[in-house]
């Protein structure tokens, strides 16, 4: 029998504007976006994962790091900032409890702080929400999700992605990590307005290096992105995916990207769904 290799399988950045939560009413600029994450979601599903480990943007921890570790995730999803957007969305998924211990064992031995919790009244944020939504309408993989950290940095969550990482080799799992944020994230009122020309070409930079596995430039130049692109949450959630793809390149070398769906603005945010893959994966 062969043994089956755990760790990160895909790491991938997903956008999550609220605008995409009900689909029927999405304007005509973001429906591109929501094809992208159906696609984004095949391609996934078919790496064979046993959880996807999800970090929202807009599930927001001061102090520390928390991994709910409920057998199921169930309730009602309402955008705090924009009810009249996603006003109530149920939704259903597996969770994966001993995966969600492991995560913060894991963390806890590297001294990032990180506790569980399984409270029936906690509810999801739409970042967790809108790209699960559409990457896996059928609830069948098994879902994790991490908050962003206000107390941390760039730096310590891009620690993060990596120890996911480490955390599916020592298991055995298969895992899909997921940062659900923009890429710029300058916001302004006005939902069909773009990013600046400026921030709009460091958008297509970060997807260029991320598609063409340029891990080393990729790293190097995130500071750089995070400050004059002013990424969402302070770099926070993005960095935990330029982890996850640090980690692929130390264990597999060579790495490919594909951008699903188009480069779409919401707001004077750039969002595009990107994945890294291991260039053997079946998945490319």
């Amino acid at each position: 029998m062969v043994k089956k290799v755990g760790g990160l399988v895909a790491s991938i950045v997903a956008s999550h504007s609220p605008r995409m939560g009900v689909e029927e009413n999405a304007p005509e600029f973001i429906k591109g976006l929501i094809d992208g994450l159906r696609e984004l979601g095949r391609t996934a599903r078919a790496l064979e994962p046993d959880a996807i480990v999800l970090h929202s943007a807009h599930w927001v921890s001061t102090f520390w790091w928390y991994v709910p570790r409920h057998e199921i995730h169930e309730g009602i999803c309402v955008a705090d900032e924009a009810p009249d957007l996603i006003p109530g969305s149920p939704y259903r998924f597996k969770g994966e409890p001993a995966l969600a211990e492991a995560i913060a064992d894991g963390l806890n031995a590297e001294g990032i702080d990180c506790r569980t919790f399984d409270t029936p009244h906690w509810s999801w944020d739409y970042g967790c929400y809108v790209p699960l939504h559409y990457m896996d309408p059928a609830s069948s993989v098994p879902i994790v999700l991490l908050p962003t950290v206000l107390c941390s940095d760039p730096e310590e969550n891009r620690k993060v992605g990596r120890l996911v990482h480490d955390v599916g080799k020592d298991t055995g799992k298969r895992i899909v990590f997921v940062s659900s944020c923009a890429l710029s994230h300058d916001v302004v009122r006005g939902p069909e307005r773009w990013p600046t020309k400026e921030r709009q070409s460091l958008d297509h930079k970060f997807i260029e290096l991320a598609t063409e596995g340029r891990v080393v430039e990729l790293t190097a130049w995130l500071p750089e992105f995070i400050g004059t692109g002013v990424a969402e949450m302070g770099g926070r959630t993005i960095s935990s995916m330029v982890g996850g793809i640090e980690a692929l390149a130390q264990d597999y070398g060579e790495l490919v990207g594909k951008q699903f769906g188009p480069y779409a603005q919401s707001s004077g945010s750039g969002n595009a769904h990107v994945a890294v893959f291991p260039k053997t994966s079946k998945g490319m």
